[in-house]
């Protein structure tokens, strides 16, 4: 249930921040999304796979870091991603 590269690729001209970007917070934020929708999926199918869970913890664990560290640099850029990505907050 990876993301595919198309997908990837669609994800990075959506967000990028300039022409070549492919690694800002933005960016990230919107493929970690991706990521753990794809393994909420997963979870709905195959409810006892716990070591799979984990790793989705850790993936959530890992945007909401990224999402504290562009409220702080850019706030605006932190609004559009959320209302973009139907985050709550």
């Amino acid at each position: 249930m990876a993301v595919t590269r198309k997908k990837k690729q669609e994800i990075i001209e959506k967000f990028k921040n300039h022409e070549i970007d492919t690694g800002s917070a933005s960016v990230q934020i919107a493929i970690l999304t991706e990521r753990i929708n794809n393994l909420s999926v997963h979870f709905k199918k195959f409810k006892k796979d716990f070591h799979s869970r984990r790793g989705l913890l850790a993936l959530v664990g890992k945007r909401r870091r990224l999402l504290n560290y562009l409220k702080k640099t850019d706030h605006r850029k932190y609004e559009e991603v959320i209302k973009e990505l139907n985050l709550r907050k």
